[in-house]
């Protein structure tokens, strides 16, 4: 288990037209999982991904990553706690426009002080993998938005997390560039035994996924696990 939340609620507005976004979550992920988080619009998917990713904080409840309580640290260490355990994959890719493919799959690394010979080397290695090397000098307004989120995905990977979260990744991408992203976590998943946690409302997704968590208004409404996935 690398993950746990537990009693992990989050109220919006809380003082004027409290709006409860989480209730009582309790959940554990273990390594090497691949989960999909569905629910409809309003559920509390990316509410979800975002405690556990300490984008935001819970109003009550617990979170542990590897054995670390998350909630009650200080902005500036959970800065630095996710720069090295947690690697992340949003909807808008969120890339840096000033900076070429490599670059941004670099910042990361050159926030953890990596060795620029390292760094240089891990970069084109991960543009490798994600079918990209050709764009290593290629700034995100040249690129197709299938190709902005495999830069994504490679960036999330940059600093080695232990596993990845994915807020609605295939959500802007048409169905070829899809089915390579999902290809693309699918292998790393498999072979480097990486967990991955979307929240997704794509079947395409979904099918791949080994198990299946539903919520529905803020609660768990039903966990379910697969042997295998095509």
């Amino acid at each position: 288990m690398i993950i746990k939340t537990e009693n992990l609620s989050k109220i919006y507005d809380e003082k004027t037209m409290p709006l409860m976004a989480l209730d009582g979550i309790n959940l554990e992920f273990g390594e090497g999982e691949f989960t999909a988080i569905v629910g409809p619009s309003g559920s509390g998917k990316t509410t979800f991904l975002n405690m556990v990713g300490g984008l935001d904080k819970p109003s009550g409840g617990t979170i542990t990553i590897n054995g670390t309580d998350i909630t009650g640290m200080t902005e500036s260490k959970l800065i630095d706690f996710r720069l090295h355990n947690i690697g992340f994959v949003f909807q808008a890719y969120n890339l840096l426009p000033v900076l070429t493919a490599k670059e941004n799959i670099s910042f990361v690394m050159l926030l953890q002080k990596t060795d620029p010979k390292l760094m240089d080397a891990r970069a084109m290695e991960l543009l490798r993998q994600v079918g990209l090397e050709d764009k290593a000098h290629v700034r995100p307004s040249k690129l197709s938005g299938g190709q902005q989120q495999r830069i994504a995905v490679a960036r999330a990977l940059a600093s080695k997390p232990r596993f990845i979260l994915a807020d609605e990744p295939t959500a802007n991408l048409d169905t070829v560039s899809a089915f390579n992203l999902l290809d693309i976590m699918t292998r790393l998943n498999e072979e480097e035994n990486i967990t991955l946690i979307f929240s997704t409302h794509d079947q395409r997704v979904i099918e791949r996924a080994r198990r299946v968590i539903t919520l529905v208004d803020g609660r768990v409404s039903s966990d379910e696990y697969f042997d295998s996935k095509n």
